[in-house]
């Protein structure tokens, strides 16, 4: 098989997954974003990038949003908003984050594989995007991509999707955000 036909093979795997994501768990997480002071962003590996990339993002749109653990996060408090991005619902240190946010009072949405994991489960609500966890176990999506690969080109699209409908929420444009953009570069 050529690249190329492995690349339209991956297109068509999130052209099936993109179906079976919650228009209402989406319309949730806007809704959850625009009520929150701040907004916190975290997740492990591959997702973590993929969260440090939604934070650029609702910085671009004026949204006082983080990644947690940076140097420059700001403390997260009751009126905050945290959204935790993992394939398993299980790494430790997710855990260990979303339980001292629900300690400390703030809303806490998981985006996860498995909304009944630990992760899930302390999250006041968790958006299910089908996908294969690293270990290909327990697994109700089939992929031809190695480790949570899907799960994480999914969680980006899903992202932007959110990015999109809060533009039109908003009334913004790309000139707009593009005023947020770096320009000491």
């Amino acid at each position: 098989m050529k690249s190329t036909d492995y690349m339209q093979e991956v297109i068509k795997e999130l052209n099936r997954a993109s179906k079976l994501v919650s228009d209402h768990d989406l319309e949730e997480l806007v809704d959850s974003i625009l009520s929150a002071k701040k907004v916190l962003v975290v997740g492990a590996g591959r997702s973590g990038f993929m969260l440090k990339s939604f934070a650029m993002r609702m910085m671009h749109m004026g949204i006082d949003a983080y990644v947690v653990g940076e140097t420059v996060t700001a403390n997260f408090e009751k009126e905050d908003l945290l959204i935790i991005g993992t394939g398993s619902g299980e790494t430790k240190g997710l855990v260990s984050i979303a339980e001292k946010a629900k300690a400390i009072g703030g809303k806490v949405i998981a985006v996860t594989i498995f909304p009944e994991s630990t992760v899930g489960s302390l999250a006041d609500y968790a958006i299910k995007l089908p996908g294969s966890p690293k270990d290909k176990t327990d697994s109700d999506f089939s992929t031809i991509q190695p480790m949570g690969s899907l799960f994480e080109q999914l969680l980006l699209l899903v992202l932007d999707s959110v990015i999109l409908k809060f533009m039109e929420k908003k009334g913004l444009d790309s000139n707009t955000m593009y005023g947020k953009h770096a320009n000491l570069e």
